[in-house]
């Protein structure tokens, strides 16, 4: 069963990376100026926007490889909350915050178990694991 529960998140570690890699990737593609722009219009610092861009694009492919994934299933946990409280949440479940919540739900299984198949981060040694 072990096994089964390692490919299982195996699967939800690429996939998830996958996904934040290319909407980090999308924000830098599409200008980042318009993203912090649109940022600042909704309350936040312009700044925030390559913050996000950055942890998405960065953190996805670290999240792919399984290095830090603990941790950077964290960032993707808050990211996602900011995103739902924000700005989804008042458009209401369907069609509104359903995704993220899913996507968060998914990167906080990460943070709780972990990803050690084909992993970074199960090559370093147990104290550098970070969280």
């Amino acid at each position: 069963m072990k096994k089964q529960v390692e490919i299982g998140a195996l699967l939800l570690r690429v996939a998830l990376g996958l996904l934040f890699f290319v909407h980090g990737l999308d924000k830098f593609q599409g200008g980042i100026g318009n993203t912090a722009g649109w940022f600042q219009s909704i309350g936040l610092p312009g700044f925030a926007a390559y913050l996000v861009a950055f942890i998405e694009l960065v953190g996805g492919i670290a999240l792919v490889v399984g290095l830090g994934t603990r941790i950077v299933s964290g960032l993707f946990v808050l990211i996602m909350l900011g995103a739902i409280i924000k700005v989804k949440f008042a458009a209401g479940f369907l069609g509104g915050f359903e995704l993220d919540l899913a996507l968060m739900v998914m990167a906080l299984y990460l943070v709780i178990n972990g990803s050690m198949m084909l992993s970074v981060d199960s090559k370093l040694p147990v104290a550098k694991r970070g969280v």
